[in-house]
């Protein structure tokens, strides 16, 4: 298993926007590094690299410029800092300064259900058949705030279409690993653990869901959901389940773990829809990471011309 955990890193010393786009330049330049994936593994480490101190390492990756929106990256620091992983604690800091305990080597992936390739794969059984790709994706958060990063991974359509779902799936349903000696939030009853999720096959199949391996050019910091996570850009971000260990393909529709815990606060489906207001705030305006002024909540994300097909004539505000 290729991917190492992340260190402990200090606010003080993580990378900021300019220090990346410099190191960006070095990778474009640099003919030791190539694109795509390398027959004896997934990762490089580059000799002099700027984040070398931080016990994470650099992927080969394409840029797939179909999903490259045209909007400033959210800061590094931001994200990797200010995060939802209840697993690690309830407050927004916490993960960053308590996930580097998380063990991530070896990791494997348990399909089950109704799929004809049930097994427990190695992660990389899934990621070095294909060639990593960046995506800059918005992720949207319930709690009015949004990030736009550049996610590393692949298509959840290709996993999928490796482990031949039979006619009568119908769902997809991803577990967060449990192991509450090291997630230490998981001693707590704050939800159901282990941590669920559930996308319906088709939204699971739609191009941009991702299943991603790393952000910035570099694997996945712990508390970002090492090793692996999904991204689905035109929900909330609850809806992007992090440090996957098993996907099970059913028939009914799976419960997920804000939904069981508040479900007149949380739906199934968890689209971005500003004319739906949660309970307790509205979802109108949101406040990019890094910006002071609001801005208005787009419907379905900015996703709408890629997923609104999805739900056409659903009554949105009784699936939420």
């Amino acid at each position: 298993m290729l991917i190492k955990k992340a260190e402990q890193i200090k606010s003080s010393e993580i990378t900021p926007k300019d220090i990346y786009q410099q190191r960006r330049q070095f990778l474009k330049t640099s003919v030791n590094l190539g694109v795509g994936l390398t027959a004896s593994g997934l990762f490089a480490t580059h000799a002099g690299d700027v984040f070398a101190g931080y016990g994470l390492k650099s992927l080969k990756y394409s840029k797939n410029n179909k999903y490259n929106i045209n909007e400033a990256l959210t800061k590094y620091k931001d994200v990797t800092t200010y995060n939802n992983f209840y697993e690690f604690g309830a407050s927004k800091s916490s993960p960053a300064a308590t996930a580097h305990v998380l063990t991530t080597e070896p990791w494997s992936i348990k399909v089950e259900g109704l799929v004809e390739k049930p097994a427990v794969y190695n992660l990389e059984d899934f990621v070095n058949a294909q060639t990593l790709e960046e995506r800059v994706y918005r992720l949207r958060c319930v709690e009015r705030w949004s990030m736009v990063i550049p996610w590393l991974g692949f298509p959840l359509a290709e996993l999928i279409k490796k482990v031949k779902p039979t006619s009568k799936a119908k769902f997809v349903e991803f577990s967060t690993l449990y192991r509450p000696e090291e997630m230490h939030g998981q001693r707590r009853g704050v939800l159901a653990w282990p941590y669920i999720e559930g996308l319906r096959l088709d939204e699971a199949m739609n191009p941009l869901a991702f299943l991603a391996v790393g952000l910035y050019g570099e694997v996945l910091p712990n508390q970002n959901g090492a090793p692996i996570r999904l991204v689905v850009p035109w929900k909330y971000g609850f809806k992007s389940i992090k440090s996957i260990v098993k996907i099970r393909f059913t028939e009914q529709q799976p419960v997920s773990s804000w939904t069981r815990s508040a479900p007149r606060e949380y739906g199934f489906y968890s689209n971005v829809n500003p004319d739906v207001d949660h309970p307790r705030w509205s979802q109108r305006r949101e406040r990019r990471i890094g910006e002071f002024f609001k801005r208005k909540t787009l419907m379905f994300n900015g996703y709408a011309d890629e997923v609104a097909h999805l739900y056409k004539n659903m009554d949105l505000t009784k699936y939420f």
